[in-house]
């Protein structure tokens, strides 16, 4: 049976280099919960102050995105996702119970916004999805 010999040398090149990727990466995959729940509150903003129903709808369904992450419910995987990369949803990353709470509700309220068909329901919805995610920061 042939015996694998690694040098001291080689051996500490590999520790340096795997603990080199790790902390390189731990950041790339830690979630910024701040800016996920800045993201979707521009995003509820875009939506409140948009011409028409179409775009509202298109930036509740970012809202959407950014709260639930590409693992929820609802998430709209043909939709842009404006907190791609930031982590795995606001809702999913948030740890604090009252937050939490807020930006469930307001998922709620961007959810009602994409059932309703009048734009002046469907932006006072964005609106109270608004509030509610600026109340989660």
């Amino acid at each position: 049976m042939a015996r694998l010999h690694i040098s001291s040398a080689h051996l500490r090149r590999m520790v340096i280099a795997t603990a080199g990727w790790l902390a390189l990466s731990t950041p790339a995959l830690a979630a910024d919960t701040a800016k996920e729940i800045a993201t979707a509150a521009d995003h509820a903003n875009l939506a409140v102050t948009a011409a028409d129903v179409k775009m509202t709808k298109t930036h509740l369904h970012h809202v959407i995105n950014c709260l639930v992450g590409p693992n929820g419910d609802f998430y709209f995987a043909t939709i842009l996702n404006p907190c791609q990369d930031l982590g795995n949803g606001a809702i999913p990353d948030t740890t604090d119970a009252a937050k939490k709470k807020s930006l469930e509700d307001a998922l709620n309220r961007a959810k009602a916004g994409l059932a309703a068909h009048d734009l002046a329901a469907v932006k006072a919805l964005a609106t109270e999805a608004e509030t509610l995610i600026k109340s989660a920061m």
